[in-house]
């Protein structure tokens, strides 16, 4: 009998049940649980105080990033922050956790260095107390974020109860345009379908676009899976992906790497699996874009108009986009270009891989940032930074007069005093613009690094596509 077709979500599931709960739910085996200071240490703290052992330190690895200052030095950290970095280093020695520290190589945005350590492969199950562990989907992972009881219990069983989402493929076609990225294909989709439209799936992203895409473009693609309503997003390992675990640290070596490799090419779904919603999206329509609201599917072509709410009949959304626009500070129809900026961020788990830093460069390159603007470099990790140092990206920007900082989340979630000051602008490659998300008041644009550093040196959101390279 013909074994019916499956798809990349599937596989990878049905390879990780280790009891069915009931019809749609599992108890699924994890094979990598990722911790960083804000919760890593309550997790483990926790599980002291039950006298109850990590069940699998060696499947566990910890670093900080949230809540350490990217200052040099890190002279910013609070007092809070230091007492996280010191709990989850006190707790990760104590249970045989390898954690990756300040300045060691390794240290970085937890969904940085997963992939470019090796710890993220195809077809692993993957879980992180962040919504943004989606991110290593793009190897071809199924990785979503838990809640701090979730992650105690993955600590102390090394498995966790899931209900089976159902499946979105969206597929992205064409060839890209120029100065569109990843970041630029993922921002218009959240806007087309809605920022709850994959509430409930767990999307899978293909076409040829995204066959044309580099890893680290899939990465970013996949980390914005949870600003789509989805927990989940995965991308069909292929050479490429091969290509980019080959070597590295903790990926398998010699003949064990020939058999990861042999099962990872099984893993793509089945030409003829169905899904239970697809989505096309014709790439060559696409131009850069970038937000103009308090929610990710706020988005328009840089090109556009801030929307007219009187022009919208439907009560709710028009009253919706009035309370964007008031935060915002922006007038209905005005053109998005040219729109004044005071700050401009680029880094975060979406966009502070070397990819992202040598694109803003390019456009940074031999120009100054425009008086008033405050710009922000901030890599993902310490072998990130390290080797833009060793590129010489940092003396790019900081001759350009933006200010090159350590590794970390920093400003994309406001901690530390890395803040936009009330009733300022931002132009930001993370992946949230909510109301409060860079600091009280403050007004975020979501953009690619390309399109941030154009801001940075006009002064006001800018068509990259005008400034060359």
């Amino acid at each position: 009998m013909q074994t019916p077709a499956r798809t990349l979500l599937a596989k990878i599931w049905d390879q990780h049940v280790i009891a069915r709960i009931s019809d749609d739910t599992d108890l699924l085996h994890v094979d990598r649980h990722l911790l960083h200071d804000l919760g890593g240490s309550r997790g483990l703290l926790d599980l002291r105080n039950r006298n109850l052992p990590v069940h699998n330190p060696e499947l566990t690895f910890a670093t900080p990033d949230h809540a350490i200052s990217t200052a040099r030095g890190r002279a910013g950290t609070s007092k809070v922050g230091q007492e996280l970095l010191a709990g989850l280093r006190t707790e990760t020695s104590a249970t045989g956790i390898r954690m990756f520290d300040v300045d060691e190589p390794g240290q970085g945005i937890v969904h940085v260095i997963g992939p470019e350590l090796g710890l993220s492969l195809p077809g692993c199950l993957i879980v992180c107390g962040d919504s943004h562990t989606c991110t290593h989907g793009g190897l071809g992972a199924l990785a979503f974020g838990i809640g701090s009881s979730e992650l105690t219990h993955v600590l102390a069983t090394q498995a966790l109860i899931q209900r089976r989402p159902k499946t979105m493929r969206v597929r992205f076609e064409g060839r890209l345009p120029v100065g569109v990225t990843a970041k630029d294909l993922i921002l218009a989709l959240i806007g087309h379908i809605g920022a709850a439209a994959g509430t409930g799936y767990a999307v899978e992203y293909a076409g040829s676009a995204i066959r044309d895409l580099p890893i680290e473009g899939r990465l970013t693609i996949c980390n914005l899976s949870i600003e789509l309503g989805a927990k989940m997003g995965l991308i069909a390992p292929d050479e490429k992906t091969f290509e980019y675990l080959r070597g590295r640290p903790y990926a398998p070596e010699g003949e064990m790497w020939e058999q990861a490799v042999a099962a990872w090419r099984q893993l793509p779904s089945d030409p003829d699996a169905l899904f239970d919603r697809e989505v096309v999206i014709d790439v060559e329509k696409i131009i850069p874009q970038v937000t103009w609201g308090i929610s990710p599917e706020h988005v328009i072509g840089v090109d556009g108009r801030v929307p007219d709410p009187s022009e919208v009949t439907d009560h709710a959304r028009r009253a919706a986009i009035e309370t964007a626009l008031d935060y915002m500070g922006l007038i209905p129809g005005a053109p998005i270009a040219g729109t004044p900026v005071d700050w401009v961020f680029i880094g975060s788990c979406t966009n502070s891989r070397l990819s992202d830093l040598r694109a803003a460069a390019e456009i940074a390159r031999g120009r100054k940032v425009a008086a008033g603007v405050r710009a922000w470099v901030v890599p993902g990790s310490e072998t990130v930074k390290r080797d833009a140092v060793a590129e010489g990206l940092d003396k790019v920007f900081t001759d350009a007069g933006f200010e090159w900082r350590e590794p970390g989340c920093s400003m994309c979630l406001a901690a530390n005093g890395e803040v936009v000051a009330p009733g300022q602008r931002s132009v930001s490659t993370s992946n949230r613009n909510f109301v409060g998300r860079q600091g009280p008041r403050a007004r975020t644009h979501l953009a690619s690094p390309a399109s941030a550093a154009a801001a940075a040196i006009a002064g006001a959101i800018a068509d990259v596509r005008t400034m060359g390279s």
